[in-house]
C-alpha cells in the first residue's frame, strides 16, 4: 500500500530509539535502501492507497519524494562512518529521529489533504529538533528553540490560510472533498478574494519553513548546529517539503485564473531571499553557516523561476533535484572538515588542498556545481530560468536575479578560495577516510549524469508536474 512508504521509517524510527547503537546503525542504512526501493517502485507503479482521501501519488510530490530518499542514503552510509568519529551524546536518538524525519517528510510528499500536510510538515519540526540539540551546547539550544517556535509561528499561519481555503469553498457554494485533486478540478468556483488570502497566509507561513527571506531567521542557526548529516537532511530535504506545500496552492491559484497573483509574490519573494542570502554570504566567518544561506539563495531561485512558469518552471524543478544533491554533498563535505579542523570557523581553515585532499575535490566540485557552473545541473537550470524569465517578459526580474547570483558567487568563491588554498594555523585532528568522501562524490556524480542522461520516468515525472499549469520545456 502507498502507506508504506512513510510507515517503514517512523516505526523503524521508533524502536531504533531503543535498540543498541550497532543494531541501529544497521537498521539506519536498511531502512533507507528499502525506502529507496519502495520509493522506486511507487514511483514506477503507483501503490494504491489504504486512504485515498487523504494520501496520493501526485508527481510533483512523487518528485520530492524520490529526491529526498535518493539523498537520504547516502546520507545514511555516511552517517554512520561519521558517528564513529564524532562522539554523540545520544546516538539512539540521532538515529531514530533521522529515520523519523525520513517518514514525516516522506508523509509530506504524498499528502494529498491540506490538513494532512500541515501535520506532516508540523511532524517535521519536531522530530527534527533533537537533531539540531544533539550536542547540547549553549548555542545548540539557542538554535532549537528558535527553529521550533519560528517554524511553528509559520506553520500556524499556513493553517490558517487553509481554513481560508475551505472559506473560499463555502462561498463558492462548492460541495467537494477537501483535497488538493479534487479542489484543481474545480478550481474556477472557488471565491477569488478568499482564495488569495490563504495564498498569502501558506506563503508567508510555509516559505517560513523553506527559508524565503525575511522569514528565514531560523535557518543559519539551526544548520550550523546540526551534525552534518542531519544539516544535509535539513538542507536537501526538509525545505522541498515546505516548497512543496507552496506548490501545490500556487497550482491550485494558476488553475483558478490567478496564476498572476501568485507569481509575482512568488518572483518578489524569490528575489528578495537571493539579495539577503548574498548579503550575508559575504565575509561569513562561519562555513556551514555559509552553505545555510546559500539554500536560501537556491530557496528564492526555485520561487523565482516557479513565479515567472513556463520554461522557467522546468527550470526550477530541475534545480529542486540539483540543489538537493549539491548541497547535501556540501554539507557531508563540511562535516568531513568539521573533524579535521575541529572548527566552523574559516579563519582556522586552510590549506585544505594539501592537508584534506579528498575532501577538497568534494568541496570545491560541490562550490563549481552550487555556483552554476558546468558540468553540473545548477548551470542548465539557472541558464533555463533566465531564458524563461526573458521570454515571459521579465527583462528587469531577470537582470536582478543575475546580479543577485553574482553578488552570492562572488562571496561564496572568497571563502571557498581561502579555505582550500590560505594558510592554515593548525594540523588536522582526524584523517581523512575514503568512506566518509565517497557519499559526497557520489551525489556530485549524480547532478553531473543527471546533466547528461536524465531517466525517461523522471523526466515525465518533471512534464506531469508542470504542464497543468503551463511549465514547458520548449522555448
Amino acid at each position: 500500500m502507498l502507506e508504506s512508504v512513510f510507515l517503514l521509517p517512523l516505526v523503524v524510527g521508533l524502536l531504533t530509539l531503543f535498540l543498541p547503537v550497532r543494531l541501529g546503525r544497521i537498521a539506519l542504512v536498511v531502512t533507507a535502501l528499502l525506502h529507496l526501493q519502495i520509493t522506486l517502485l511507487n514511483w514506477l507503479h503507483p501503490f494504491p492507497s489504504n486512504f485515498p482521501g487523504f494520501f496520493g501519488s501526485a508527481p510533483a510530490g512523487l518528485l520530492v519524494l524520490l529526491v529526498t530518499s535518493f539523498i537520504f542514503v547516502f546520507i545514511s552510509l555516511y552517517g554512520i562512518f561519521y558517528m564513529k568519529e564524532q562522539e554523540m551524546q545520544s546516538e539512539p536518538i540521532f538515529i531514530g529521529c533521522m529515520l523519523l524525519f525520513l517518514g514525516t517528510m516522506s508523509m509530506a510528499a504524498l499528502a494529498d489533504h491540506p490538513i494532512v500536510l500541515w501535520i506532516a510538515i508540523e511532524a517535521t519540526t519536531l522530530v527534527s529538533a533533537p537533531l539540531i540539540f544533539i550536542n547540547r551546547s549553549k548555542k545548540a539550544l539557542e538554535a532549537t528553540w528558535k527553529y521550533v517556535l519560528i517554524c511553528s509561528v509559520g506553520i500556524a499561519l499556513a493553517l490558517l490560510g487553509f481554513f481560508f481555503i475551505t472559506l473560499s469553498m463555502d462561498h463558492a457554494g462548492l460541495d467537494v472533498p477537501l483535497t488538493f485533486s479534487s479542489l484543481n478540478t474545480a478550481a474556477r468556483q472557488l471565491d477569488p478574494v478568499w482564495l488569495k488570502t490563504g495564498f498569502i497566509f501558506i506563503l508567508i507561513g510555509f516559505g517560513t519553513k523553506m527559508g524565503l527571506a525575511p522569514m528565514h531567521t531560523w535557518l543559519p542557526d539551526a544548520h550550523s548546529q546540526a551534525p552534518s548529516p542531519a544539516s544535509a537532511l535539513l538542507s536537501g530535504a526538509l525545505l522541498n517539503c515546505a516548497f512543496l506545500g507552496i506548490y501545490k496552492v500556487h497550482t491550485l491559484m494558476v488553475l483558478a485564473g490567478l496564476g498572476a497573483f501568485s507569481g509575482s509574490l512568488l518572483i518578489a519573494f524569490g528575489l528578495f531571499s537571493i539579495v539577503v542570502a548574498g548579503i550575508f554570504i559575504l565575509h561569513q566567518p562561519d562555513y556551514k553557516r555559509m552553505l545555510a544561506y546559500s539554500s536560501i539563495e537556491n530557496m528564492g531561485v526555485i520561487a523565482f523561476g516557479v513565479g515567472i512558469g513556463g520554461l522557467a518552471l522546468y527550470g526550477a524543478m530541475l534545480h529542486l533535484i540539483h540543489h538537493s544533491l549539491l548541497k547535501s554533498s556540501l554539507f557531508l563535505s563540511a562535516g568531513n572538515l568539521v573533524l579535521g579542523f575541529g572548527t566552523k570557523m574559516v579563519a582556522k581553515c586552510g590549506n585544505m588542498v594539501r592537508l584534506m585532499p579528498k575532501t577538497f575535490v568534494a568541496f570545491f566540485g560541490g562550490f563549481i556545481g552550487i555556483s552554476g557552473l558546468p558540468p553540473f545541473g545548477i548551470f542548465i537550470s539557472e541558464f533555463m530560468i533566465v531564458l524563461g524569465a526573458f521570454q515571459t517578459g521579465h527583462p528587469v526580474a531577470a537582470t536582478l536575479f543575475i546580479a543577485s547570483l553574482i553578488l552570492v558567487v562572488a562571496g561564496f568563491a572568497q571563502i571557498v578560495t581561502s579555505m582550500s588554498f590560505g594558510p592554515c594555523q593548525e594540523e588536522i585532528l582526524v584523517q581523512e577516510q575514503i568512506l566518509r568522501v565517497v557519499p559526497p562524490l557520489a551525489l556530485l556524480l549524480t547532478s553531473v549524469i543527471l546533466c547528461i542522461w536524465m531517466p525517461e520516468a523522471l523526466y515525465q515525472t518533471i512534464i506531469n508536474a508542470i504542464t497543468v499549469i503551463g511549465g514547458t520545456i520548449h522555448g
